[in-house]
């Protein structure tokens, strides 16, 4: 197939169209000519619809349906105003004014205010589900006159970096919620603000964006008006995809198709910086790998080295603790397990299993390559020790899924990637790792109430005092490496694929994966 140009003109879209069944507005057919980016993922675009709710994969989808007051950018440790126009906090960090902006529309055709913004700020913590932690810092949301908001603190936290989370700090319109059932925007109903809303859609597949025409931000000038994101879980068929010019926009290929794809006219393979970091959980409760000394084993098995040259050619570093190199948190002096299989045999011998000698199963979100070929390297090396692993790859919602249930049941180990909710160590601290009683994402199953407490106090001082914050969430992953809770494997760089002709990209690495359409276009 030869290399087109990267975009799929109105016949194809309507070919696309067609294919869509389930839940989804209707929408007319675009004009003549009108031209669509193509995104291929490798996973399920969305996981629940609900702006409230949705934490993970949805964040590709979610901005650009929905919008957040403020959008964080880490190259310059600023931000870009978006739902607000300006914001003031005391001297102390507890009260926050927040200018709204004027002259918004939701989705409905009604009207955005600061009361939408305290309702859906409210309506996100009284659910309590998905990232909505991270709204535990607010005392009271007040509406101080009809596009100003007050936000009182019960202790200093960076409201500013909350307001522009990934997650859980979506606007909403009021009257559509109180106008429909509970679970209405969960069915698939989008109520925002955003420059996009969706034309159609099949849960788990794929996603028609088509431009939302009373958008706040204009359609005058270059922007993208019809997008399409739809999963494509094997690796070839994203390459494919991109070679022949089908896809505007691909997401992880393996290293090998890197290289090759540099070499193809009409395909820009770019690097980028990510705060993305893939971990392995071990199973903290469940025999033999409840053992410290057992993790201490598995840990020093772990072929770091060759997993970040062999499997993703060096696009990576080995990890050191949980908190990504380049965001605050991070510890340069935090232990680093190292290869070394003689160190592995003496611990298990310690810990009473000096021929191995047990079978441990791990589960791989399927088609993700560099989770499936670490875990093969893995085994090899576990052969050496007489432990035996049973490698099992399984859609992320279905391995997610299994492994929230009794740790006597769950799997041995479990490997994924994390991203965070918003740019603070605190994203991956809570959630991964905090004592809890029901497993959302601490799929370890690690409770130490010391550690609880310190990353609980670290996440309140840095409101004040990020240094001091930062040093206690660096003591913090201390204690994880010493209890070798995980297997930190590596900080992943981002390899972009896409087409020469996809003009206005920028990669932000606070929101993971996420293309920003309104301000790309096809040239």
């Amino acid at each position: 197939m030869k290399n087109t140009v990267a975009f799929v003109s109105v016949v194809i879209c309507v070919v696309l169209l067609s294919t869509l069944s389930g839940c989804g507005k209707k929408a007319e057919t675009p004009s003549g000519g009108e031209k669509i980016v193509y995104y291929a993922t490798n996973s399920e675009p969305v996981l629940d619809w609900d702006p409230s709710v949705e934490f993970s994969n949805g964040i590709i989808v979610m901005h650009n349906l929905y919008e957040t007051l403020l959008r964080y950018l880490p190259d310059t440790d600023s931000f870009e105003y978006v739902l607000a126009t300006g914001y003031e906090k005391s001297g102390d960090g507890l009260n926050w004014t927040i200018d709204i902006r004027q002259g918004v529309k939701f989705h409905d055709g009604t009207d955005m205010d600061a009361e939408a913004v305290k309702f859906s700020f409210d309506r996100t913590i009284e659910k309590g589900e998905g990232a909505a932690f991270i709204w535990d810092p607010v005392d009271q949301i007040t509406v101080l006159d009809k596009y100003k908001l007050g936000i009182t603190l019960r202790y200093a936290a960076p409201l500013d970096l909350i307001l522009a989370s990934g997650y859980a700090a979506f606007v909403m319109s009021p009257t559509a919620v109180r106008n429909n059932p509970e679970d209405w925007l969960s069915q698939g109903n989008v109520a925002g603000t955003g420059p996009y809303r969706v034309r159609s859609f099949v849960m788990g597949e794929e996603v028609v964006f088509e431009a939302f025409p009373d958008y706040w931000g204009g359609w005058e000038g270059n922007h993208t008006r019809l997008a399409y994101i739809k999963k494509v879980p094997e690796t070839a068929s994203r390459r494919q995809l991109i070679e022949s010019g089908e896809a505007t926009f691909i997401l992880y290929v393996t290293p090998e198709d890197h290289a090759a794809l540099r070499q193809k006219e009409g395909i820009t393979v770019t690097q980028a910086k990510s705060f993305q970091n893939l971990i392995l959980f071990l199973n903290n409760q469940k025999p033999p790998v409840n053992n410290v000394l057992v993790r201490q084993a598995l840990s020093y098995a772990f072929p770091y080295s060759d997993i970040i040259e062999h499997v993703i050619s060096g696009e990576a570093t080995q990890s050191r603790g949980v908190i990504p190199d380049g965001l605050w948190g991070h510890g340069d002096d935090v232990f680093q397990y190292q290869y070394d299989l003689d160190k592995a045999r003496a611990l298990l011998a310690e810990a009473g299993y000096p021929e191995g000698g047990f079978t441990l199963t791990a589960t791989y979100m399927a088609g993700e390559e560099p989770e499936r070929r670490s875990l093969e390297l893995y085994k090899s090396e576990l052969d050496k020790l007489g432990i035996t692993l049973d490698i099992r790859g399984m859609p992320w919602d279905s391995q997610w899924e299994a492994a929230k249930v009794n740790p006597a049941s769950a799997q041995d180990m479990l490997i994924m990637y994390w991203w965070p909710d918003y740019a603070s160590p605190y994203s991956w601290l809570i959630n991964l790792f905090h004592s809890e009683d029901t497993p959302m994402y601490n799929l370890g199953y690690y409770y130490n109430p010391v550690f609880d407490e310190l990353i609980d106090e670290g996440n309140i001082i840095s409101g004040t005092d990020r240094a001091l914050g930062a040093k206690m969430f660096i003591d913090a992953q201390k204690i994880l490496m010493e209890d070798a809770a995980i297997i930190p494997v590596y900080d992943q760089q981002y390899v972009r694929i896409y087409r020469n002709n996809f003009k206005g990209y920028v990669d932000n690495p606070s929101y993971p994966n996420v293309v920003f359409f309104y301000d790309t276009y096809i040239e």
